[in-house]
């Protein structure tokens, strides 16, 4: 069985510690929520210097837009 977590009457979860230690995930780090049909995604928001080079090599020319596409 999954782990499970109980929403608080102040609204807050605690995730499970399986969970956090699997992912990496610290106090004090930020997530964002995506809604999913009856679910949540819960994703962490990417420190800047963890994108920093995900772009390399990536140019403005031959950009698409929408006015090539049919």
């Amino acid at each position: 069985m999954p782990d499970t977590a109980t929403l608080s009457t102040k609204f807050q979860i605690s995730i499970p510690k399986a969970v956090r230690t699997a992912r990496k995930w610290k106090a004090g780090q930020e997530f964002v929520f995506i809604p999913k049909e009856t679910g949540v995604l819960l994703i962490p928001v990417p420190e800047q210097a963890d994108l920093a080079g995900i772009a390399k090599g990536a140019t403005s020319k031959n950009y698409r837009d929408r006015k090539d596409r049919f």
